[in-house]
């Protein structure tokens, strides 16, 4: 999950995937410049296996379903 310090939609999507059982790692855009320039105001962003399953604007509820199609 891409995502950054503060953010209150990553806290939620956090959340979302912690309350389904779902693994993940985390990864503070603001580490990486490029990622920053690349994610900017689209996080948070999980993807599965290289491919963007959910970003900013999208149901944290639908996470634990979206992530589990891809898998």
């Amino acid at each position: 999950m891409f995502g950054k310090e503060g953010c209150c939609l990553c806290e939620d999507a956090k959340e979302a995937l912690t309350a389904a059982g779902v693994g993940f790692r985390e990864v503070d855009i603001t580490r990486d410049p490029g990622l920053l320039q690349e994610y900017g105001i689209t996080i948070p962003v999980v993807e599965v296996d290289g491919v963007a399953v959910f970003q900013a604007g999208m149901n944290p509820a639908d996470l634990a379903d979206l992530v589990r199609e891809v898998s």
